[in-house]
């Protein structure tokens, strides 16, 4: 991959008391590519994670989006600077409709003084760009007024991304998406991972499961004891070499110069 460098962290520390999650750790995410970040439990990938998407603020470090140094003390202001989160438990409000979803925090308003004195919803705005969001990345749902409650997990996941992407500008961070989806419906959100790239969006891919990794990567940063200890080309490694760089049984210095992405 040779695109531009969208975001990047350096010296990232963050300590709780004696525990140091973060230990001085570098990250780099390259426009329109699919960045999985592989680790242990303990490595420090959830606290990475955290602070790229403003939910925890680093003791050290700087992070860069487009080169510019940003300062995110919560999500909100990492979604102000264009940066969306699809977590693990989807943070989805089961009985609204899709269309509440994606526009839940960001509704959209009716036009003139309807919508700015009597703060009403512009509805049939919102469902037809939610229609549109869904197309665009191929979601098959057919109503935007049925409840998110009545999907099948894939589905869930699906409008989950839908809304992130809608409104990302820069990045799409995305924690263990398939993590409880059976077969079929993991590979439906492997496809929707990929339209997103396609979109033009940088994604990090948060994930324990290593097929997937190597199925839609096309690098690999790799975390232990809250540092990066090598960026992997999944082209030119194999998962056991990976799962060894992971662990520590293996440095990736003693990986072929190809493996090193």
């Amino acid at each position: 991959m040779s695109g531009a460098v969208v975001m990047q962290a350096t010296g990232l520390v963050k300590r709780y008391g004696h525990v140091t999650a973060l230990d001085g750790t570098d990250f780099e995410l390259r426009a329109g590519e699919i960045l999985a970040v592989i680790g242990d439990n303990g490595a420090g990938k959830s606290s990475l994670i955290k602070a790229l998407s403003g939910a925890l603020v680093p003791d050290e470090g700087e992070i860069l989006l487009d080169g510019r140094p940003v300062h995110f003390r919560t999500p909100i202001d990492a979604r102000r600077a264009g940066i969306e989160t699809v977590y693990q438990d989807l943070a989805v409000a089961p009985a609204m409709s899709i269309a509440e979803n994606l526009f839940l925090g960001r509704e959209l308003r009716r036009a003139g003084a309807l919508g700015h004195v009597f703060r009403m919803l512009d509805k049939p705005r919102m469902i037809a760009e939610s229609r549109m969001h869904l197309q665009a990345l191929q979601i098959g749902v057919t109503s935007m007024t049925q409840a998110v409650e009545s999907l099948s997990g894939g589905q869930r996941q699906g409008v989950a991304v839908a809304r992130s992407a809608a409104f990302a500008q820069h990045v799409v961070i995305m924690d263990e998406p398939t993590a409880a989806l059976g077969v079929k419906e993991s590979g439906m959100v492997l496809d929707l991972i990929r339209r997103v790239r396609d979109r033009g969006l940088a994604v990090v891919l948060i994930s324990h499961n290593m097929p997937h990794v190597f199925e839609l990567a096309d690098r690999i940063h790799v975390a232990r004891l809250g540092r990066r200890v090598a960026v992997l080309n999944p082209k030119h490694v194999s998962m056991s070499n990976a799962v060894a760089v992971m662990t520590g049984a293996m440095r990736s210095e003693d990986l072929s110069p190809d493996a090193r992405a």
